[in-house]
């Protein structure tokens, strides 16, 4: 006898990128990467929450884990002739949503779907159809569907305003015309899981969209392990182009017409290949520098919704750097270091740390400078009286990670990248002091950014000890740079050896 399986709107939805990723799911959970970014999960919470005041006054739907409760919970609030609710929720043969808000007039239903996405994607529009389907399917007559994402022109000043920080866009008619295809996708996705064998699903471009699928390392185990899915840069859609075509091993690859550059990365880690230094461009590039020299890194983080003045949505916001600068050739390596307190605005205490910090007409390295240059020169915008200092700073930028870009200094360590995190390894394999792994609690930039998002919530003994942390994180980022730039000096200094 068959098992009827329960379906929410993200199973629904899962079930429908994959059959195998839901089944996997459903049995072998354990082979499930780590995919989540926890600001993003963050930021969709916060949003949903905040929408549910979109039209005012509201019956909020409390969670509970007995959804039954809140089908309960729901039917009591329909009771009212005009309301608004959210969270409310249905089910309808196993399959069960919660609708973010639900207008009622009289016997009309609107349903608000809310994203915290800047954009429409086909998959809000299937997750939207599916509700649609569940209330259609239960009697209620539904007026409108609609998705509420965020404006990505919006620009807080004072108060929030809500009706200008979302888009409300009407998906009606598109969710009409795909609702008669609900009900056989429900039952493929039920059949699927059904199956006592792991359904035969190939690799594509389901895989990684609309989200990355958190068994691809699984499903791809039984390749070699030097395989297309590890070139760097190369385009999704083209990876999976060669392994349809079964063109996937580093040895397949080296037959086709691939680029140069990852033809570079095959050849170097599939024969062990030995260093390339280009020491004359290596020079001319470090030619363009001069002392005092002001090596830069700042970190930041986002809002989904802005909580200061001049802010848009996911607007990089800055609230640390670090320098490490030397004055002169002979002079001792020095630093400087920022990190703003918590629950404030902190660009303007920060820019005026970083004028006071950073001289004019002095040369500062950054690593990826078009990062730091776009956080200068919102500052520079938004204090006329500092501009002037600022975008000092941000005309004298130099970008260290250009030897790395152009290859001009390539090793197989460095797996096709150029970014800093797979530089410093291959440049410095046996240094512990830069590895980013044997730090405390923060090692990316993604730490860093929810570390310092959550400080307000934490202890003053919690804070001094995460605060400590993201120093030494910022710390280490700046002091990569100066060992690459020391590197690379060294390399020229035996140019005529």
């Amino acid at each position: 006898m068959e098992k009827k399986y329960y379906l929410s709107k993200s199973r629904y939805c899962n079930g429908l990128q994959c059959h195998k990723m839901l089944w996997l799911d459903e049995y072998k959970s354990n082979e499930k990467s780590e995919v989540n970014n926890d600001s993003v999960l963050d930021n969709g919470t916060e949003v949903g929450i905040v929408a549910k005041d979109l039209f005012g006054s509201h019956i909020d739907i409390k969670f509970n884990t007995n959804l039954q409760q809140m089908i309960d919970d729901t039917n009591k609030a329909l009771k009212n002739k005009n309301t608004i609710i959210t969270e409310a929720s249905f089910i309808y043969e196993n399959n069960f949503c919660s609708v973010d808000i639900l207008v009622k007039n009289d016997n009309d239903f609107e349903i608000y779907e809310v994203k915290s996405s800047t954009e429409i994607k086909d998959i809000y529009v299937e997750d939207l159809t599916y509700q649609v389907y569940v209330l259609k399917s239960l009697g209620y007559q539904i007026k409108s569907a609609n998705l509420v994402y965020i404006n990505s022109n919006y620009i807080r000043h004072g108060n929030l305003n809500l009706k200008e920080l979302f888009n409300i866009e009407d998906l009606t008619n598109v969710v009409n015309s795909k609702l008669s295809l609900v009900k056989d996708n429900i039952k493929n996705i039920c059949d699927s899981l059904n199956e006592e064998e792991e359904p035969k699903i190939d690799l594509g471009m389901h895989c990684v969209t609309p989200y990355e699928c958190p068994f691809f390392k699984y499903c791809t185990k039984k390749l070699p392990e030097k395989n297309v899915f590890k070139l760097k840069g190369l385009p999704n859609k083209n990876k999976f182009l060669l392994y349809q075509n079964n063109t996937y091993s580093y040895e397949d690859l080296l037959e086709t017409s691939i680029n140069k550059k990852y033809k570079q990365q095959i050849e170097f880690e599939l024969y062990n290949k030995d260093d390339y230094i280009d020491k004359n461009e290596i020079r001319k590039f470090l030619d363009t520098l001069s002392y005092p020299l002001y090596f830069l890194d700042f970190e930041t983080f986002q809002q989904a919704i802005p909580k200061y003045d001049g802010i848009k949505p996911y607007m990089q916001i800055p609230f640390q750097y670090f320098l490490h600068y030397i004055e002169s050739k002979d002079s001792k390596l020095e630093h400087k270091e920022f990190l703003a307190e918590s629950n404030i605005d902190p660009r303007r205490s920060l820019a005026e740390s970083l004028v006071r910090d950073i001289p004019k007409d002095v040369c500062t390295l950054a690593y990826n400078m078009s990062f730091e240059k776009t956080v200068i020169k919102n500052l520079a915008y938004l204090y006329p009286d500092l501009r002037e200092h600022l975008m000092n700073i941000h005309d004298n930028i130099k970008d260290l990670m250009i030897p790395f870009y152009h290859r001009n200094y390539y090793t197989k360590d460095m797996l096709g990248s150029y970014s800093i995190k797979y530089v410093l390894p291959a440049l410095f394999p046996n240094e512990d002091s830069l590895n980013y792994h044997n730090l405390d609690l923060i090692h990316n930039g993604s730490e860093a950014m929810n570390a310092y998002a959550n400080l307000g919530n934490l202890s003053e003994d919690e804070q001094m000890k995460v605060r400590n942390n993201l120093l030494k994180y910022c710390e280490l980022d700046t002091f990569a740079m100066v060992k690459i730039w020391q590197k690379l000096q060294e390399q020229v200094e035996t140019i005529n050896n």
